[in-house]
Order: C-alpha cells, then sequence, then structure tokens
C-alpha cells in the first residue's frame, strides 16, 4: 500500500522547536510528511530547516508558491495544524488566509478534507472570547479539534512544557481520520 501524505502545519509556539522529531515519528508510522511553517516559526527553526527538507524529501514551506507554479507537495490525505496558535486557530476560523500555513488549513477546511487542529496556548490566550467561537466555530465545521478533555490543556502563562505537548494525540487524530472515509473536493 502506498504511503498516506500528512501535511504538518505549524504556528510559532514552542512545541515547533521539536517538529524533525514529530516527522521522523510520523515516518515510522507509515507517513509521507510535507512540513509548511508560518513565517515567525519558519524563523524560529531556520538552523532545522536543511535537515527537515532532508528528511521530508519535500521543500519546508512557509510562502504561497508563486503564481503559475507548480505544486511541489503530493496532495495530503490529512492535514494537522499543531502547534496551532491562538493567532492561527483565530485566523482560520476567520477563513482568512495571511500567510501559507493559514490559507492551505482554509483551503482544506473549505475542500471537507481531513482536518485536525491542535492548539498550544496558555491560560490567559484560551479564555480571550474569541478563541471559544473559533473552536466551536472549527468544530462546527467538522474539523477534528483536539483542545480540553482528550486534547490540549492550557497552560498558566510561562509555565508551558514544550516537550508535554501531545504531539501523539495528533499523530493518532491523523491516523484515524486517514483510515476513515475518503474525502474528495466538492
Amino acid at each position: 500500500m502506498a504511503s498516506r501524505v500528512l501535511h504538518l502545519l505549524c504556528s510559532a509556539a514552542p512545541p515547533v522547536a521539536d517538529v524533525g522529531e514529530v516527522v521522523r515519528r510520523a515516518q515510522d508510522g507509515g507517513w509521507t510528511v510535507c512540513v509548511g511553517l508560518t513565517p515567525t516559526a519558519a524563523d524560529w527553526v531556520g538552523e532545522q530547516l536543511p535537515a527537515l527538507e532532508g528528511q521530508s524529501g519535500y521543500p519546508v514551506r512557509s510562502a504561497p508558491r508563486r503564481f503559475g507554479g507548480e505544486e511541489v507537495w503530493p496532495a495530503p490525505d490529512v492535514t494537522v495544524l499543531a502547534p496551532a496558535t491562538l493567532n492561527s486557530v483565530n485566523t482560520v476560523a476567520l477563513g482568512l488566509t495571511p500567510n501559507f500555513v493559514t490559507g492551505r488549513v482554509v483551503e482544506a477546511l473549505g475542500n471537507r478534507w481531513p482536518l485536525v487542529v491542535m492548539p498550544c496556548v496558555n491560560f490567559s490566550y484560551a479564555t480571550h472570547p474569541q478563541f471559544g467561537r473559533s473552536i466551536e466555530t472549527l468544530r462546527g465545521a467538522g474539523v477534528h479539534v483536539l483542545y480540553g478533555e482528550g486534547g490540549f490543556r492550557p497552560h498558566p502563562p510561562g509555565d508551558g512544557d514544550r516537550t508535554a505537548y501531545p504531539w501523539a494525540l495528533a499523530l493518532g487524530a491523523a491516523r484515524s481520520l486517514a483510515n476513515g472515509p475518503r474525502h474528495t473536493a466538492s
């Protein structure tokens, strides 16, 4: 059986520093992985970019392709947005596309492609009224949101442990969605 394709899209939250290890775990689980980063996330892991590209076999993307340019990634079986910051969650829920990552997630959402979103926010951000509305909007649109019970739980500001971020939950949800009914663009 051909490898399933995972688009792993990451925002600038501390767990993004571990993206190389996450790619390795996903590949060990039989995935072909393409990595996309918000511009700030790409800056944060800049030294890892050549290794990530070698590891995945695809360019790490943080900017849309040029007009008329060819798509360099295979189509996804599942897209995962993790870690998803307050900004990325709200941006996607509002249907805005200011960067490559949010554009890809909005596209997946619009096409009803399998999509997992796992936030990474502290208590202060989690209590912003728009965040809760955005989580409900995404869930209402059929997105598998890993937040709260059975997903990411916020922490006090400054008390987060990036190594405790539950990447395994995101990869498990992706596996479950990939094994479910196939989705196609409408």
